[in-house]
């Protein structure tokens, strides 16, 4: 008799945590549908304390976390869901949402393989078949972005480097010119040290220069004369 009723108290029990637990999700499904997430969060994390096997519990938990843009956690929820459960379909769906977690979460190559795991465990579903395409062509873009971004970088980079180069090249430049600049100065101020005048001649290169322009014009004259001589031969008048 004794043993009779302990049974009878254990499924008693076991009825009145299955009614709570019916009790939580209904509740939590009741609040999930007026958008209320946070609230049906709590009654289904409730519903899972005592069963955490419960997969409805467990899929809408994960559900209100996703809708809360608790990515990470709802990620987390999935994972767990899609490694204690054998259901291939269950699995598949799973995987399917923390797919749609990471998607969100910016984690494109994890968002990749979750898809792939899920077509996996259910190869028919094309939800999960487009999700993946998705998440493929966001993955495409985003290493073209960033291909761009370092061609970018390196143009800048070999823009600021021909500048550099300009700039070291301007400098050498100028510094050569005021190296030039300086020797000059120095030379004018020995020349007049000297008792000469910047930018003149000594007095012995000046009579050579003179006689160098005397003798030209004595030259000069003499090819002219001559060539006025040879040039009236022809032309010269008698008188007859």
């Amino acid at each position: 008799m004794k043993r009779i009723l302990v049974i009878f108290i254990f499924l008693l029990a076991v009825q009145v945590l299955c009614a709570q637990e019916k009790t939580y999700i209904k509740k939590g499904n009741d609040l999930y549908q007026q958008q209320k997430f946070k609230e049906a969060e709590e009654n289904y994390r409730k519903s899972v304390e005592k069963k955490d096997q419960n997969v409805p519990a467990n899929f809408n938990l994960g559900d209100a976390l996703y809708k809360q843009k608790k990515f990470g956690d709802a990620g987390e929820q999935f994972t767990r869901i899609a490694a204690s459960n054998n259901n291939k379909k269950v699995v598949a769906d799973a995987y399917h949402n923390l797919g749609n977690s990471l998607l969100e979460n910016k984690k494109l190559e994890e968002s990749i393989e979750a898809y792939k795991k899920s077509l996996l465990n259910n190869p028919g579903d094309d939800q999960t078949r487009y999700n993946l395409a998705y998440a493929q062509e966001k993955l495409k873009q985003q290493q073209q972005q960033n291909k761009n971004n370092k061609n970018q970088d390196n143009n800048k980079k070999q823009d600021n480097k021909n500048n550099q180069d300009k700039q070291n090249q301007d400098k050498k430049d100028q510094d050569k010119q005021n190296q030039n600049n300086q020797d000059k100065q120095n030379q004018d101020k020995k020349d007049q040290q000297n008792g000469q005048q910047p930018n003149q001649v000594s007095k012995e290169d000046a009579e050579r220069m003179l006689d160098a322009s005397n003798n030209n014009e004595k030259a000069t004259q003499e090819k002219l004369k001559n060539k006025k001589l040879k040039g009236t031969k022809l032309n010269i008048s008698k008188d007859w």
